[in-house]
């Protein structure tokens, strides 16, 4: 009998100290120190939002839910289905500040913990086959510069001097968002396969897929010269667009409220 109660002894210490390990390495959930949720001024321009040098605020300015979300969880926003009208009409300004410098990343994730706790945002995701861009390295190989130098907070992808694309720390997972948003009358989302895990410099020069109606006549001979996207990304960036089917990923939201301010 004692020896069966100092085993059960042993087995329930043993427990006990994993589970007091499990909880001192699982991480704390990220949230910002403080953040200020305002319904944006009616008829006022907006739509920005963007982190702040330094890494420690994020701000946005008359910016719709939807297009938070499609930023925080880099979906493109006609892949983002239910919700009620306003979350694509109604702009809002946030002010949120975080208790010391974070990496981007980790920001986002503070954003995304926002949506959820100010907004009550509540959502699943589905996977149906559709059309999609796979992106993938060419057999030329990339031509891209490799940039490993400290987080700095600006956009990774500006545009430059006679509509020129300028890139800087630039990861294929915001790569291929931005392609989706070039492509966006194409309606495929651009998945990556290409292995590439760094973060990458480059300028891309292209002549975008105007609406039939835009005038063309007003542009630079020099500008209309340029390759369509698809082969700017070859030639340019060692890349390559291919069109295929693959999974897409569709972002459901269950649940959101309008905040209260503060």
């Amino acid at each position: 009998m004692i020896l069966r109660r100092s085993c059960v002894l042993a087995v329930l210490t043993g427990l006990l100290s994993t589970l007091v390990v499990y909880c001192q390495e699982k991480p704390a959930r990220l949230t910002f120190e403080v953040a200020s949720v305002k319904a944006s001024p009616a008829g006022g321009r907006g739509g920005g939002i963007r982190a702040q040098p330094g890494g420690q605020r994020y701000t946005a300015q008359g910016a719709p839910v939807k297009l938070m979300i499609s930023l925080m969880y880099k979906i493109p926003m006609r892949q983002i289905t239910g919700g009620p009208g306003w979350i694509d009409t109604d702009g809002y300004d946030i002010e949120a500040k975080a208790d010391r410098s974070y990496t981007l990343d980790d920001l986002h994730v503070m954003f995304q913990n926002l949506l959820a706790d100010r907004f009550k945002l509540q959502f699943h995701k589905e996977a149906k086959e559709g059309a999609v861009y796979a992106l993938t390295v060419d057999k030329s190989g990339s031509k891209m510069k490799v940039n490993d130098s400290p987080q700095d907070f600006n956009f990774p992808i500006s545009g430059g001097k006679d509509g020129i694309t300028i890139g800087s720390r630039v990861n294929m997972e915001y790569f291929c968002w931005w392609l989706g948003q070039v492509l966006q009358r194409e309606e495929r989302p651009v998945i990556d396969n290409t292995g590439l895990k760094g973060n990458y410099d480059f300028t891309l020069a292209f002549l975008p897929d105007f609406p039939p109606d835009f005038p063309k006549e007003n542009l630079p001979p020099a500008f209309l010269n340029r390759p369509t996207i698809f082969d700017a990304v070859r030639e340019q960036l060692g890349l390559r667009l291919q069109a295929q089917k693959g999974p897409v990923e569709f972002f459901v939201i269950d649940h959101v409220e309008k905040p209260a301010e503060n």
